[in-house]
This record gives structure tokens, sequence and C-alpha cells, in this order.
């Protein structure tokens, strides 16, 4: 008995099982995070999607990058058209180019660029596995004066009822459906992830209707195109994304486009910043008094920029979060004692300095 069951602990002590976790809102960016971005524009072909299920592992450490970008979350508040999208965030400025963004506890979306509204749900939240939801359907018709189809046609289309085909309507149909199909360890060039993966299908339906008119009664009406005539069409685009709870990330750790047959054109993944992508300020930047302290951290900026606070504990915990400009004074009173890390960030580069609290 013993030996039995000692096997079966050994068993299930060397299964590969990884944590279902989930993802909220509080995982993703926030104003003043940087993502950084990598792009293999030609994946090896051992880059697969893998299965959907619990417990599976993706191995994208063969993935290379051709391609790199960098993204700094800002405040809306003050850019150019942040008036113009008042549910708006996050910002990024994109050379010039403003995104606007959403991030609630229900999701995260798009809102508009510019001056110009465009809402597009990126990721209902939280992200849990087996979550499933479907984006309402968005109907579009537009209707064309009938040039091509002879109207000897319509008797057929009609069953009679008609003889001349006057117009045709194309009623073009969408829909979005999200679902957490998967979770498991994800394993790109910058380490291994606990992830959950987002299967992400956009759905549009295309049919045509004509309208005919009975050129001896005096009436008419709409009639679906035959399908031999005008077929409907059904297209679906589908993506792939990977998802961690990990305070590292803040973003997708993986994102993969397929065409119509399922193959891989691109991948979108998260890379560790380069050493000179984000230079080191000198503590002459800034004067931070007094070390230790026990109820007020005053920090002073030599130039007067916009600066992103973190105040961390040494888990990696961010404590408390604070944009200011040239000069800021945080209350610690309530704090626990200890040695924490302060990250100070502006557009010249970052500062991280330990400091401690008595």
């Amino acid at each position: 008995m013993k030996t039995k069951l000692f096997t079966i602990a050994f068993a299930l002590a060397s299964m590969n099982i990884s944590a279902q976790i989930t993802v909220e809102d509080t995982d993703l960016m926030s104003v003043g995070d940087i993502i950084y971005q990598a792009y293999d524009t030609a994946p090896a072909p051992s880059i697969s999607l893998g299965n959907a299920g619990p417990n599976q592992t993706w191995d994208f450490s063969a993935l290379q990058a051709q391609e790199y970008d960098t993204t700094e979350f800002i405040d809306p508040t003050g850019t150019p058209f942040g008036v113009n999208h008042p549910s708006a965030n996050l910002c990024i400025d994109d050379n010039g180019e403003y995104i606007y963004i959403s991030k609630d506890a229900q999701s995260l979306s798009l809102v508009g660029f510019d001056n110009y509204p465009y809402p597009q749900l990126i990721s209902p939240l939280p992200l849990t596995y087996g979550l499933s939801t479907i984006l309402g359907s968005v109907i579009m018709d537009s209707v064309l004066e009938n040039s091509f189809l002879p109207d000897s046609i319509a008797i057929f289309i009609t069953m009679g009822q008609a003889q001349q085909i006057d117009s045709i309507k194309i009623l073009i149909e969408s829909s979005t459906e999200f679902n957490v199909d998967a979770f498991g360890d994800v394993i790109i060039p910058m380490g291994t992830f606990d992830a959950l993966r987002l299967k992400t299908d956009d759905v549009t339906t295309t049919d045509y209707f004509v309208y005919c008119s009975d050129t001896i009664f005096g009436n008419g009406s709409w009639y679906p195109m035959p399908a031999v005539i005008f077929p409907s069409e059904v297209e679906i685009t589908s993506s792939y994304s990977w998802w961690t709870n990990d305070p590292l990330v803040k973003f997708f750790l993986v994102q993969i486009d397929v065409d119509s047959v399922g193959g891989i054109d691109a991948v979108d993944f998260m890379h560790s910043p380069s050493p000179s992508s984000v230079p080191d300020l000198s503590t002459n930047n800034f004067n931070i008094y007094p070390i230790p302290a026990t109820n007020y951290l005053t920090i002073k900026a030599q130039n007067n920029e916009l600066t992103y606070l973190d105040l961390l504990d040494l888990s990696g915990k961010v404590i408390l979060k604070k944009v200011f400009t040239q000069s800021t004074s945080l209350d610690v009173s309530q704090i626990a004692k200890g040695m924490y890390y302060l990250n100070l960030k502006t557009v010249e580069g970052k500062l991280t300095k330990q400091i401690i609290i008595e």
C-alpha cells in the first residue's frame, strides 16, 4: 500500500500542471507604463497555435525580432484630442497620431484616433479560462440602383409576382466572438509565463436582396437574391493572443493573426528593453529626502518635466503610483517600515533608488 501511494504521489508531482490564472484590469497597463514589442515577420515552422484546453505549453522561444516597437501610455488629459474622447483613460502618442483607449473592470477598448471616434473592443475583462463572449451584431446596408441584372430574371426571383428589378441591397452583418479556450505556460525569449489564450473570431456575413416591382399592379417588395446568382458569403478572420497577470508584462505576451486557411504570417511578442532603450538618469536629476523617511518623502526634479513615480516593495509589488512635475511629497506614515524601491521615469530616462521607511 505504501509503495502504491508513493507511486501515485510521484506521478502527480511529475505532471506539468500550469496555474489557472485570471487577468484583470489591474494587471494591465496604466499611465506611465512602457510596453516593448517585437515582430517576427517570418516565424519558424516550429511556431504553432497549439491546442485548446488546460495545461498547455506553447514554445515560442524560436521567435526572432525583425522589428521593434516601444509604446508609452500617457494620460489623455491635456492631449490635443482628449476632450473628444471623454471615456478614454489611456492614450498613446504614436509619432503625432493620438490613440485613445479605455480600460476598466469589464473591458479593454479602443476609443478613437485623434478626433475620430472608433469604438472597438480589444478584450473583455476579466479573462478567465472558459470565458465566452459575443459582441452584438453590427448591421450595415447599402442600396444600389440596378444596372446589370436583366429584368427577365425578376419572374424567377419572385415566383411570378414581379417583372422588373429596380434595386440591389447589400446587407453586411458582423460580430466578434471572444473565447478563452486554453491556459498553460508560454515560453518566449524573455522567459516563461503562466498565460491564458484568447481566441478572437470576427465573423462577417454578406447577404444580397433585390427590389422587384410588379409593373402590372404597381407594387413591389424586397426579395432574397437566389444563391445561384449571388450566394451569401461568410468570412471569418481569427487571431490568438496570450495574456498573463505577471506584473512585468501588462499586455499580451504573444499575438498571432491567421489567414483564411490557418496560416501564420507574422507574430507580435513582448520583449525585454535593450539597455539603450531607456537610459539611466543620474541621481543628480532628483533631490530625494529625507532618507530614512518617517512621515513624508519629498522628491524634487532638477528639470521641469513630467515624472512618473512608482514605489515598490522588495517583492516588486507596487505600493503607490503618482505623476508629478518638478516636485512632490509622499505621505509614507501608513506604509510598513522597511526597504523599498523608488522608480522615477521621465522622457529622458529612468532612475531607481533604494529608500528606507522607519
